[in-house]
This record gives structure tokens, C-alpha cells and sequence, in this order.
């Protein structure tokens, strides 16, 4: 390469200039050329760090005046070089570490770094690095970490070999701990590039985890952990740790770590990142004395190959992998095994393209900075004829490595190539043309290099029309997890974005990081209005009025008459508005927070999953209403995929921590992205499944037609509410029923569930029966509220608390479990038994045993022992006003009678599990901090814990995603219990019910139902099938049991009599069995 005084031509007039007046508005003197060389003495002599970072910011305001081009024409850069090589002034190597940084830090690192990388990053990191003066260690340490976290992240792969040859030949270890450091700066500030080129970087850590030097290898572990907490394949997600461990330790981890992975079924695409940290378990196994786990690795190995997308992700394991399964087939004896390695070896080869052993393949086509070069230099002189830069300049060669590094990735994304090169071509411009032209010359490099190789660009013409809401570049993270790193969001005004994504990608993050200022670069409140509109109103303001309740809302600024009029215009009439916020069903909550949101007259709506509790009718109101606003714009996060067709103008893809726009609506977006047809069908994972637990036998209940709830003729009415709900129901569930509640908002659909589950008892007439040992799942409409008071708990605890005491706590605080002054009136107007012309006082009801075909329940009297307790027959007990007393006792049995399992830890996370919730999750991780996807799951599991004879769901597709959906459908299916599901998802009614029931202004109207008096004429679940079970004896033997001899009825026995007698008269003797 040239030497840096070439750099003057490269930036000659292509200064960041900023006037003399901004340097005195900061307090700055305005320096001049002249004192240039003062500052370069004390930068690199003066022993004072004030005196020197003083002097080193001075010689920053003079590049800063007279543009980049002073970096070289002041000596800047030799001044560097210079106090770097000085082996016996410490002060002045420090003082070329410290101007760096400040460079950077006063936003000059990206005119620094072609000449950084060049010159300096190689001496700094093999030299500096280990310097025997621990501030120059430091300085320089902090030096490199600057310039590489404000570089472009497609630079990673021009730092990247210098840091992994030093940690692999370095002599020194500072220089190994070093370098550690700055790749741990790489992973935080380029998370995908480092992921991408993890290949690379996971052999050189796997040594390094053995170094001698107990500080090298701490360094190293931890930043391998770091590291593969950027692999992103769910399916070995968890397995992380274990994969970890078996590199510390392979001797004793790696068969273990096998024989887990090899029970794993594996379905993500497998990309460079997980085979990377794969391929040095699979290479150690593969040597394992054990045939067992040879063949696990080969299994693994086949399952893993089936999942990679082309021959570029798998070739560069090919020769670590092929030739140890090569040579396992020709020394492993078990031929089950060899035809195992056998059919991994063919799998390998024809995904990598290979007949060989993987060692002889030619290499892959690689694009160089040479070849990139002269395209760079054209598409420059194309904007400035007379520049004078060539292809040997430092500049074009730093530019040409990064365009080479976009090639190799295979990334043609336009805003990708923008937010990479525009930086450095600006560099390389005249300031007249830079703010115009850069982006220009970027697009017709792009168009060049793709010609060559053969790839189409996709660009959307419309991304400039429309006024500008936000255009900024951000990072989003979760805890440790990194969501999205530089990512762009660029909003137009009157657009409807959806938002879309993989479950975990950070949609709904994103949504509530943008309403709580937490996203870097988007507009602040006084510059453009942004509303979240919630899915709840907070349970405190359940006693106010609507219209106060809006009122109350420090945001909207709107006098009450205004507020009323567009409450109105939602659908809430005067009287409604006065009606109070309790009363409203879960889609009239909704319409009241869409109020909410027309009120505050916001420039963005975000809307997380807003057609949730919405019926059909309502759903296409929210439809038009969003289409009609023309100067506000929307962010919508739903999983309904109908209504984001219907209403989106553009798609906003969570992928790959970055966001890209695709202009259209859902269909047109997944023509473009066909694999994000996955986000929005319901079908079934293999290895993501609920599983209900099978229910226990109920007295008397011989058939699943047998009724196990009944209402006959009730009606209801709630205290706060003008008019009656619920009017002459009549129906009934059993263990076959699968029902869909269906209904408009408000017509009463979660009353008459709440009536058949307890917590709300019949006030208009009527009677609503259940069978004493009946157990009931119940998930509410607004899922959360079963956990809301608990968030500070893990899912374990909160298990152990609402079980603690073998009941259900939540049972305990329904309305039939709670007695009014008039039942307690009439309990103790009852309680008065006669016993042998003594009377007693009934003080409790404790026990219940059989009595032919009802109950009789053990009283315990006021002042006696519990020798005179006396046993009487529930029909009394209810007569006396001991209805709910009876109740509490039938729950109790009813629930000893479902809860064989034990309530520990284990047996919590195996439950949890079934519901897709990690035991991690589970053990130790606060509520809050889940998900809405994992809280449900959470209520789903903790309603099923007693194993239900029917489960009551109400809207559980809200906050569910569509894997979870498919696999809730799936459980409901194969669920030998009864089902009962309110929702306004067809998709998801229509694909388990067989039952409808029609709400409409308080009436039922039932149909497809098979409603039965008695037992029914179903097959009988009471009794064994004709297969009798096999029986073992201790030892494991198998009892052979005698089959007993059927019994024949009269007519077969006289049948019999008649052929003896035949055969007695024709003279033959009897069969010996019929003698």
C-alpha cells in the first residue's frame, strides 16, 4: 500500500468542516496551524494526562476546521505512528493511544479508519497490547475498542483475523486477553457479523480455553459464552450451556451432551452460527470408544444436514466432519450403526456437492478488495471527474474491502449497502456534493456488483414519497438477549405498518420501547404524538363511569361534550357512557381504548394485537376506522392474519436484528418472504405441543354423554347494569361436548360462562346444576387477571401458593363460595338438628361418603366432640341453607379426587412443560418479566393442574401466537374431557367445535348439540376394553391369568341340550367339553 501521505489526495477537500462560532459556543478556543506542532510535542511528552488530552482535543478542533485532510497535512498521523514506535518514552506511546480515542470520540473515526487499519491496528494489537506499562495497556486497549465500535459492522472481517491470529500465536498473554477484549467490544457492537463469521472465530476460542495462562483462559470462556448467546436456532437454544460445558470438558461432557441432542427433533433451519458450535462436539464424538454414541453423532449429524439451505453454509465443516464418519464406517462393527454413518456420509455429500472426503474441494469464488477496486473508483469519477483518487489509495481500498465483505455475504439490501459505505464515500466527495451524490454512487456500485454476480436488486420505488415521521438507526435488547442491533425504521405519514416477525423477534419490545422514549433517534413527544393503545383498563378503574374515566386521561386535551360525541360515534350511547368500566364486556374495553387513542389525535397509533375480544362486526369497523385516517400512522403487531391483509399499505420484517420495509399488504409481502408464510398458519409443530391431562372418573358418569352441568331457565343481572343480560338459559356440557360460544360483543357470552363456573351465581331465576365431583379448567377473558396480583412470583410459586393447601385458592373467591347475610340467615335458622329429643347446632360441614345414589356429609355440632358427629343426607343439608357448605365439600373431594400428583417442583416444571414452558422459565423467572405468549401459558397450566373434566376457555386465542394456537388446538382434539371455548377466531372454532351456541341480546340459541337424559347410548368409559391388562410380578415376569369360562344364557344352554340329544339319538358320543 501507499504511504499515508497519499492520504492528502484521498481527502483533500472532503473536510466534516465545521465554523470557528461552534467551537466558541462549546467554550473552545479557535486553534490554529501554528500551534499543530506544540500540541504534538505535548501529546506525546508532556507527562500531565490533562495537559495532554487538552492539546490532543485542540489538534481535533483544527482537523475538525480545516477537514479531514489536516489529519495528515498537520502530522497527525505520523505524529501516531511516531509515538507508538517510541519503545522508551511511555508517555508518548500513551499519548498516541489517547489522541485516537479522542478522535473518535469527537466523531472522526471514520475518517481515521482506513489509515487505523493500514498502519496502526497490527502494531497496537501485537505490540501495545502487551506493553510493560499497564496504562499504555490500557490506553490502547481503550483506543482499538474505539474505533471498532463506532466502525461499521462490516468491517468486523477486516479486524477480525488480526485479533484471532494473535490470540492463536501471540507469546505474550496480555496480548491474547487483549485482543479477547476487543472481540467481546465486536460481539456487543456487531452481534450478526460476529455471528456470521462464527466458523472462524469458534475454533480459535475452543484452543484458547485450554491456554496455560489461567487469565487467557478465563478471558476465553467468557467470551465464548457471550458468543454463542448470539446463535439463534431455537432448537438448540437450550442446549447452550451443555455445549459450553462439553468444550471446557470434553472427556466428561461430551457423551452426555450426545445422548441429549440426539433425542432432540430438529425443525429450524441450521445456518453457520449453530454448525459452528456444533461441529467441535460432533468432530470429539465422532472419536468416542462408544458405538452407541458414534451412531448419535452420525443421527445428529443427518438430522442437522437435512436443515442446511446451500453447499456455502455446510463446506467449510465438510473436512472436519466427513472424514471421521468416513473412517467410523470402516471400523465400526454393528452394521445398524454403519448403515446409520452410512446414510450421514450421503447427506453430507450431497448437500455439500462433494463425492470426497470434504479436503479436496476447490475453493469457493471469493470477491477481493482488488476486484472491487475499479468499480468504486467509476462510480466516483462518474460524480467527480477530476478527483484523484485511485485504486491505490487507502481510502478506496478500505471502501473496496468493505463492498468485497457485503459480496461474500451474499447481501444486496439496499439500506444494508447505504448504512456500510455512505460514511467512507463522503470521505472521498467535495463537501458541495456530499450531502446529494454519496448515496447515489453507493446504488450504482451496488448495481455494478451485483450484475457481476448475477443477482437482482429489490428496490421499492415509493420509500421517498410521503412526508417523514421518523428515519432512525437504533439497537433493542431484551436482558441479555440482543433483539436488533443498527437497525432503520423509516415511517410515512398516513402508512399502516405491520409488524411482523417470529415468535421472540421483539415486536411487541419494539412497540412499548418506541411508547416509553427508549428508542434512540425517534421523535420525541413534542415533535410527534405517539399513542400505545392498551389491551386492558387497569382494574382500580373498574367502578368508574366510562366518561370520567376518559375525562381523567391527562392527555387528551378535549373539553367533555367533544369526548362524548366521539365515544358516541364508537358506539357508546349516553347511557352506556355513564354505565360503569366493570360492566363492559372484553371488545367493548377494547372500542373504549380506540377511543381513547381518537381523542388524543395521535400522529402514530401503535397497536398491539388490537382486534382481540373484537367480534366480526367490530373487527371491520376497526378495519375502516384505520383506513380512514390519512395523516396518522400505524404500527400493528397481530396475529390475525385477515385483518393485517386487509388494512397494512406496507410490511414492516423483524429479521436478523434488522427491520425491512416490503410495501404491500400480507400477501404481497410473503410473495417476497414465502418462509414468513409459517408466522400465520396454524399447523402444528412436531416439537411444540400442549397436552391436557386425561381427566378422572366421576361417580355415575358411565357414558361422555352423560351431563355433568346443567341450566335450566336462569336469568341474570348485574347490580351496576340497567337491563338484564341474561334471559330463560337452558343447556348442558359433558365430557363429549365441544361447544363454541358464539356471539357479538355484549350479548352476554362471558356471563353465562361465568355463571356455569361459580363466579357468578343466577339472580333472575333459574337453577344451575353440577355434579359434586366435577372439576372445572377455567381460563377468564382477560387471561392475565388470574396472575395480575402475583407477577412478582416465578410460575413455581405461584403453583405452591394457589395449591398450598391441596384446593384451588382462586375457588375460594367465587361467588358460590361466598355466603350473603340472607344464606347465613337461613343457615342458621337450619342448624338446629334434633337427636334424641336433644337439639344441636351444626357448626361445620367436614366429610361426604356414598349414599345410594346422592351423598350424606359428616356435621360437626357447636360444643361436642367429634365422637356425636352425625351423618346427614344432602338433600336435608341444602334444605337447611347448607348449599354452599355442601359445595366447599364436594370441591375438596372433587379436587383429592383429581390431584394425584404430587405439588413439588419436578412435577410443576413436567406440567408446565406440556404447555411449552420451559422448566427455566418456570424455576426462576419472575412473571413479570414474561411474555403475554407465556403468561397465558402459565394460566393455562395452573387451570389444568387439578386434571378438569372440562375445560371453559374464554377468548384464548388473544394473546396466544400461531404456533402456540395450532398446538392448543391440537391438545383440545385428542382432550377426553368436555371443551367449551368462547372466541371470535372461526379458524380456530371451526377446527375443534362441533357445538354452537348462539348468544343474541341475552337469549341461547344451541345447535348440533346432543343433549341426553341419563347415560346416553355412547360407548361406556366406566369399564375396561375387552383387552384384559397385562400383569407383572416382581421380578418383572408376566402373570399368565386363567380366562374365566363365559357364561351362557338360557336359550344358548337349551341350544346345547338339543345337539346332546341329536347326538345321543344318532348314536355319537358327546363333545368332552359339553359333557
Amino acid at each position: 500500500m501507499p504511504a499515508p501521505a497519499t492520504m492528502s489526495n484521498v481527502t483533500s477537500d472532503a473536510g466534516l468542516k465545521i465554523d470557528p462560532a461552534s467551537l466558541k459556543a462549546d467554550g473552545h478556543a479557535v486553534p490554529v496551524d501554528s500551534d499543530a506542532k506544540i500540541d504534538i510535542h505535548t501529546v506525546l511528552s508532556n507527562a500531565s494526562r490533562i495537559e495532554r488530552e487538552k492539546a490532543a482535543t485542540e489538534l481535533v478542533d483544527l482537523v475538525k476546521l480545516d477537514g479531514p485532510s489536516a489529519f495528515i497535512r498537520l502530522g497527525l498521523a505520523a505524529a501516531i505512528e511516531k509515538g507508538l514506535a517510541d519503545k522508551k518514552n511511555a508517555v508518548a506511546r500513551e499519548g498516541a493511544c489517547e489522541l485516537i480515542s479522542i478522535l473518535v470520540e469527537q466523531g472522526l473515526g471514520n475518517a481515521v479508519e482506513p489509515f487505523f487499519f493500514e498502519k496502526l491496528m497490527h502494531i497496537m494489537v501485537s505490540e501495545t497490547f502487551a506493553d510493560k506499562i499497564a496504562p499504555v495497556r490500557a490506553a490502547a486497549i481503550a483506543a482499538v475498542k474505539a474505533v471498532v465500535q463506532v466502525s461499521t459492522s462490516w468491517a468486523v472481517p477486516v479486524f477480525l483475523p488480526i485479533l484471532l491470529e494473535q490470540i492463536k500465536t501471540a507469546g505474550k498473554w496480555q496480548v491474547k486477553t487483549g485482543a479477547l477484549e476487543i472481540i467481546n467490544q465486536l460481539i456487543v457492537s456487531s452481534p450478526e457479523q460476529c455471528a456470521r463469521l462464527m466458523p472462524d472465530i469458534i475454533p480459535v476460542m475452543v484452543d484458547a480455553i485450554w491456554d496455560t495462562k489461567a487469565d487467557v483462559k478465563k478471558a476465553a470462556r467468557a467470551s465464548l459464552t457471550k458468543l454463542c448467546a448470539l446463535v439463534s436456532n431455537k432448537d438448540i437454544e437450550k442446549f447452550i450451556p451443555a455445549l459450553i460445558s462439553s468444550l471446557i470438558n470434553p472427556v466428561e461432557e461430551v457423551p452426555t451432551t450426545i445422548q441429549v441432542l440426539a433425542a432432540t427433533t430438529f425443525v429450524s433451519e441450521v445456518d453457520s452460527p449453530t454448525l459452528a458450535l456444533m461441529a467441535p462436539l460432533l468432530q470429539r464424538g465422532l472419536t468416542e470408544k462408544l458405538t452407541s454414541t458414534v451412531r448419535k453423532v452420525a443421527t445428529i449429524i443427518d438430522n442437522m444436514a437435512k436443515l442446511v439451505d446451500n453447499e456455502y453454509t455446510v463446506r467449510p465443516f465438510l473436512p472436519k466432519l466427513l472424514p471421521g464418519l468416513i473412517k467410523v464406517e470402516n471400523t465400526v462393527a454393528d452394521p445398524e450403526a454403519r448403515g446409520v454413518v452410512v446414510k450421514a456420509i450421503k447427506t453430507l455429500r450431497e448437500i455439500g456437492k462433494t463425492d470426497g472426503d470434504g479436503t479436496d474441494l476447490p475453493p469457493l469464488k471469493v470477491q477481493t478488495a482488488a476486484l472491487s477496486a475499479p468499480i468504486v473508483v467509476v462510480a466516483l469519477q462518474t460524480v467527480e471527474p477530476e478527483t484523484k483518487l485511485d485504486t491505490k489509495s487507502p481510502l478506496i481500498d478500505y471502501i473496496a474491502t468493505l463492498v468485497a465483505n457485503l459480496i461474500n455475504a451474499r447481501n444486496y439490501e439496499p439500506s444494508e449497502w447505504d448504512v456500510c459505505l455512505i460514511p467512507y464515500i463522503s470521505l472521498a466527495l467535495p463537501h458541495a456534493l456530499r450531502a446529494n451524490a454519496a448515496q447515489g454512487i453507493v446504488r450504482e456500485i451496488l448495481d455494478k456488483s451485483a450484475q457481476e454476480e448475477g443477482e437482482v436488486i429489490e428496490v421499492f420505488e415509493d420509500e421517498e414519497e410521503g412526508e417523514d415521521l421518523c428515519n432512525c438507526t437504533f439497537s433493542l435488547a431484551y436482558g441479555a438477549k440482543i433483539l436488533l442491533n443498527t437497525a432503520t425504521l423509516r415511517l410515512k405519514r398516513g402508512h399502516r405498518y405491520g409488524l411482523c416477525g417470529r415468535n421472540g423477534s421483539g415486536k411487541s419490545t419494539l412497540m412499548r420501547a418506541i411508547d416509553n422514549g427508549q428508542v434512540e433517534g425517534f421523535p420525541s413527544p413534542e415533535e410527534v404524538r405517539t399513542f400505545y393503545v392498551e389491551h386492558d383498563v387497569d382494574g382500580d378503574e373498574t367502578e368508574n363511569s366510562i366518561v370520567s374515566f376518559v375525562l381523567k386521561d391527562k392527555r387528551i386535551l378535549k373539553t367533555e361534550a367533544e369526548c362524548r360525541a366521539v365515544l358516541e360515534t364508537v358506539g357508546f350511547t349516553p347511557v352506556r357512557q355513564e354505565a360503569a368500566i366493570g360492566s363492559l364486556s372484553g371488545g367493548w374495553k377494547m372500542k373504549l381504548a380506540l377511543a381513547r387513542a381518537i381523542l388524543f389525535e395521535a400522529d402514530i397509533l401503535l397497536l398491539d394485537e388490537p382486534t382481540n375480544h373484537l367480534d366480526v362486526l367490530n373487527v371491520a369497523w376497526l378495519e375502516n376506522y384505520l383506513k380512514s385516517l390519512k395523516t396518522c400512522t400505524s404500527i400493528i403487531v397481530s396475529h390475525d392474519s385477515g385483518f393485517l391483509n386487509n388494512v397494512t399499505t406496507d410490511i414492516l420484517h423483524l429479521n436478523r436484528f434488522k427491520v425491512k420495509r416490503y410495501p404491500g399488504n400480507l400477501e404481497a409481502f410473503v410473495k417476497h418472504v414465502p418462509e414468513a408464510k409459517v408466522y400465520y398458519e396454524l399447523n402444528p409443530a412436531e416439537d411444540y405441543q400442549f397436552k391436557f391431562p386425561d381427566p378422572p372418573l366421576l361417580d355415575g358418569v358411565k357414558t361422555k354423554e352423560k351431563s355433568l352441568m346443567k341450566m335450566r331457565h336462569v336469568g341474570f343481572q348485574y347490580p351496576t347494569a340497567p337491563t338484564q343480560q341474561l334471559y330463560d338459559v337452558s343447556l348442558q356440557v359433558s365430557l363429549s361436548s365441544r361447544v363454541a360460544v358464539l356471539g357479538p360483543n355484549g350479548s352476554g357470552k362471558s356471563t353465562l360462562v361465568k355463571l356455569l363456573v361459580g363466579e357468578s351465581e343466577a339472580n333472575k331465576g333459574g337453577e344451575v346444576w353440577k355434579h359434586p365431583n366435577l372439576v372445572i379448567g377455567y381460563v377468564a377473558q382477560h387471561a392475565f387477571h388470574h396472575i395480575d396480583n402475583h407477577l412478582g412470583l416465578t410460575p413455581l410459586e405461584y403453583m405452591l401458593q394457589r395449591y398450598q393447601t391441596g384446593e384451588d385458592l382462586e375457588e375460594l373467591s367465587k361467588a358460590n363460595r361466598t355466603l350473603t347475610e340472607e344464606e347465613e340467615k337461613k343457615m342458621k335458622d337450619g342448624s338446629t338438628v334434633v337427636v334424641e329429643g336433644v337439639k344441636r347446632t351444626i357448626e361445620d360441614v367436614i366429610n361426604r361418603k356414598k349414599l345410594k345414589q346422592s351423598y350424606e356429609y359428616e356435621c360437626v355440632f357447636k360444643g361436642l366432640s367429634s365422637s356425636e358427629n352425625l351423618w346427614l343426607p344432602r338433600d336435608d343439608l341444602i334444605k337447611r341453607g347448607f348449599e354452599k357448605k355442601v359445595m366447599e365439600v364436594d370441591t375438596r373431594e372433587a379436587q383429592k379426587a383429581g390431584l394425584l400428583r404430587p405439588l413439588v417442583r419436578r412435577e410443576i416444571e413436567l406440567h408446565m412443560a406440556d404447555f411449552g414452558l420451559e422448566a427455566e422459565f418456570v424455576t426462576h423467572n419472575t412473571m413479570r418479566g414474561l411474555s403475554g405468549g407465556q403468561k397465558v401459558k402459565v394460566v393455562l397450566a395452573a387451570a389444568t393442574w387439578r386434571r378438569p373434566h372440562v375445560v371453559i376457555l374464554d377468548e384464548p386465542t388473544n394473546y396466544l401466537d400461531r404456533e402456540s394456537l395450532a398446538a392448543l388446538i391440537e391438545a383440545l382434539k385428542s382432550f377426553e374431557g368436555g371443551v367449551l371455548v368462547i372466541t371470535h377466531n372461526r379458524e380456530f372454532s371451526e377446527s375443534i367445535c362441533s357445538e354452537v351456541w348462539a348468544m343474541k341480546d341475552g337469549y341461547l340459541e344451541a345447535s348440533g348439540h346432543n343433549w341426553v337424559e341419563g347415560q346416553g347410548s355412547g360407548p361406556r368409559i366406566d369399564k375396561e376394553d375387552g383387552e384384559e391388562k397385562e400383569m407383572f410380578d416382581a421380578m418383572g415376569n408376566k402373570i399368565v391369568q386363567n380366562k374365566k369360562a363365559k357364561a351362557l344364557t338360557s336359550s344358548e344352554l337349551r341350544k346345547k341340550k338339543k345337539e346332546r340329544m341329536a347326538r345321543k339319538k344318532a348314536g355319537l358320543e358327546s363333545e368332552e367339553e359339553e359333557l
